[in-house]
């Protein structure tokens, strides 16, 4: 049985990154998306990632903005084989976008940024085969696909929400990558006990029903929560590890459902986390 640990969203924040490959060296930890932009040192951050992945130890997911930079390079890649300037138009169109949005940072990063000279890191990242939205997690640690079902109770994992059909997302996959709390409600499939989530900044990893959601901001507050799944039965142990930051900033996230317990961790010492009581 192994470990799995989940990420939230890093925003190139590589130093919180290797502070929880410091703290559980054994682990396999699971990356919700969004591991780019806004934050300092994308690029490291996606190195990083990638280099856990190929080494047996990552199974990451999309966030929302992932799938905006992969929009520029979608469409750069049909012009190149079609000279349609409406392709061109729409690679534009989609390079706007994730600028506008936070891919601005990394075009800052990198020292400048086209579609035309399209870093290489970043997209083998973003057209990575198995760069999922959805998947479940057993007791036993293996990452499905699919809801295991009635027998094997399991935790729901992706970037936002859990996929269903939306009226702004009619297709469920979608939906999972942009969809907040107030936009539910969110039936989770037989035999998923809770679901589990980044996207929204909160101020404190936070249920509402059977929902966590545990984006702390980590780019601007320093505050990175990580998530131990075990049993999914019982309550899930989460670390907030307090890195460089304003934590101060965290007043302006939503604050809504119940607050979870969690032990806070500063980067560079370990502490013992106390057994909970599950609230399932």
């Amino acid at each position: 049985m192994r470990q799995v640990v989940v990420i939230p969203d890093l925003h190139g924040r590589v130093d919180l990154l290797r502070a929880v490959v410091d703290e559980y060296p054994n682990a396999h930890f699971l990356s919700l998306g969004d591991a780019i932009d806004r934050g300092p040192r994308s690029m490291p951050t996606v190195a990083l990632l990638l280099e856990l992945r190929a080494a047996g130890r990552a199974t990451l997911l999309m966030g929302n903005h992932e799938r905006m930079a992969q929009e520029g390079p979608r469409w750069y890649r049909d012009y190149l084989g079609t000279h349609d300037m409406g392709d061109y138009r729409r690679a534009m169109e989609g390079y706007q976008w994730w600028m506008r949005a936070g891919g601005d940072t990394v075009r800052k990063e990198l020292g400048g940024l086209t579609l035309e000279q399209f870093p290489a890191l970043l997209d083998e990242y973003l057209h990575l085969p198995d760069l999922k939205r959805v998947v479940y997690v057993t007791a036993d640690g293996e990452i499905h696909d699919e809801a295991p079902g009635e027998d094997r109770p399991s935790v729901l994992v992706s970037h936002a929400a859990p996929p269903v059909a939306h009226q702004t997302h009619p297709n469920p996959l979608s939906a999972a990558l942009w969809l907040r709390p107030f936009e539910g409600p969110f039936p989770l499939p037989g035999g998923v006990v809770y679901s589990l989530h980044g996207h929204t900044p909160v101020r404190q990893p936070t249920r509402l029903g059977r929902h966590v959601y545990v984006d702390l901001g980590a780019y601007e507050t320093g505050r990175l929560a990580v998530v131990e799944i075990g049993n999914p039965q019982a309550r899930p142990v989460i670390r907030v590890l307090h890195g460089r930051g304003a934590p101060e900033l965290a007043r302006k996230y939503m604050h809504f459902g119940e607050a979870m317990p969690a032990e806070d961790v500063r980067v560079g010492e370990s502490r013992p986390v106390p057994p909970s009581a599950s609230p399932w």
